[in-house]
C-alpha cells in the first residue's frame, strides 16, 4: 500500500476544499486499484461531489439547515459559536471515500471531483491520507 498525507490550508474559512488534482497527481501510473481519500479530524469529511457550479456552496448551507449553528442545541461547547455542530457533522458526511482506479486514472464521473468537507472554522490546516491500494 502507498500512502500520502496532505496538508490542506483552509486558513480559518469554513467550505469545501477540492483535492482531486491532488487525488489525480498520486495515483498517477499506479495501475488498477482503489484510493481510499481519509481526513483523521472529528469536524470535517470527504465527499464526491459536483464543484464550480454552486453545489459546493449548496452542501455547506445544506449542512447547515440540518445542523444549526446555535450552541444551544449541542452539548459539545467549545471554540467558536456553533461548534458542537461540527463534531456531528461526520456522521452526516463520512470522514473517508474510496474511489476506484483504472489504469493509474480516478474512475470518476464527468462532474465528480473528490472534496474536504470543512465547516469548522478553528482550524487552519487539515491532514487528509491518500492512500492506494492496488498493482
Amino acid at each position: 500500500m502507498d500512502t500520502e498525507i496532505l496538508s490542506i490550508e483552509t486558513g480559518y474559512r469554513r467550505g469545501v476544499f477540492d483535492l482531486t488534482a491532488d487525488a489525480t497527481r498520486f495515483i498517477s501510473g499506479k495501475g488498477d486499484g482503489l484510493l481510499n481519500v481519509f481526513v483523521p479530524h472529528a469536524t470535517a469529511g470527504i465527499a464526491v461531489i459536483e464543484t464550480g457550479a454552486g453545489s459546493d456552496d449548496d452542501l455547506m448551507d445544506a449542512i447547515d439547515a440540518m445542523l444549526p449553528r446555535d450552541d444551544r442545541h449541542y452539548r459539545h461547547r467549545h471554540g467558536s459559536p456553533g461548534h458542537g455542530a461540527d463534531h456531528v457533522m461526520p456522521g452526516i458526511v463520512a470522514p473517508s471515500t474510496v474511489v476506484p482506479v483504472i489504469d493509474g486514472r480516478l474512475a470518476l464521473g464527468t462532474w465528480q471531483s473528490i472534496v474536504l468537507v470543512d465547516p469548522n472554522q478553528d482550524n487552519p490546516v487539515r491532514q487528509v491520507r491518500l492512500s492506494f491500494l492496488g498493482g
